[in-house]
């Protein structure tokens, strides 16, 4: 019965970590280039009370043997970078990318990489992110004059049918390690990023998030239903643990 109660708390831990991911990914719906994250777990360890192949007879064994599973935990909840969907917004400043690449951002803890293109001309000039922070090119941070501005598909700027320079988009291959780092940033080597070869850039257009609500509140239900079968399941052994102490308490 011990080891009901572990599992069973084991995995009442594990569907709060996988409330707590799909509670996120729903306050982001409409965080222009979220990512969502997917909570992904694992079994733990096993009790093997009957080894496969193990004698049963003088001339039997067991075909499969007997193990008993000790829950489960949390083993990552990794990001989904599917692309989402694109909002025309008439202005010249929204960029959006087609395809797997990142703007690179120049913040007060380094260079970010990002998918929201909701940019912006600071009075000086610069080009700055929803956050305030430059926006780099391939020459480092952009200073943009007045005047019409044109962004082409491969990022570069014009002002007035003048080049003004070029967004730095970058790429990076599948198993690069990306993190979240706040602001609609993600922190990543910058050794592994690659020139954009795959991604396109379109103006006037912001790229939403990849959450999708109805999706995201269908899993919730099913979480719900497990979790009330986990506590079901402890109720249980509770239940049992009282039948026990019952029938060994002394008789007066």
């Amino acid at each position: 019965m011990i080891r009901a109660l572990n599992s069973a708390a084991s995995g009442m831990t594990a569907q709060q970590l996988n409330v707590d991911t799909i509670a996120n990914n729903l306050a982001n719906a409409n965080t222009a280039g979220f990512k969502m994250r997917r909570a992904q777990f694992e079994d733990l360890i096993y009790q093997s009370m009957v080894q496969p192949g193990a004698a049963a007879g003088q001339q039997t064994t067991v075909p499969s043997g007997l193990q008993l599973g000790l829950g489960t935990r949390a083993a990552s909840n990794e990001i989904i970078f599917s692309q989402g969907a694109f909002s025309a917004t008439g202005n010249p400043l929204d960029v959006a990318i087609q395809g797997p690449g990142f703007f690179a951002v120049q913040s007060s803890d380094g260079v970010r990489y990002t998918r929201n293109g909701s940019f912006r001309v600071s009075a000086t000039g610069q080009l700055l992110s929803a956050s305030g922070d430059p926006v780099l090119g391939e020459q480092g941070p952009l200073q943009l004059e007045n005047g019409s501005v044109t962004i082409s598909g491969d990022g570069t700027i014009s002002i007035n049918g003048a080049l003004a320079g070029k967004l730095r988009v970058v790429e990076f291959p599948p198993a690069t390690s990306i993190t979240n780092a706040g602001g609609s940033y993600y922190s990543a080597p910058q050794a592994a990023a690659k020139p954009a070869s795959e991604s396109r850039i379109e103006q006037g257009k912001l790229e939403s998030s990849n959450v999708n609500p109805v999706a995201e509140a269908v899993e919730l239900i099913s979480i719900q239903r497990n979790a009330e079968m986990l506590q079901r399941a402890l109720a249980t052994v509770h239940s049992q643990f009282d039948q026990l102490a019952a029938q060994e308490l002394p008789k007066v």
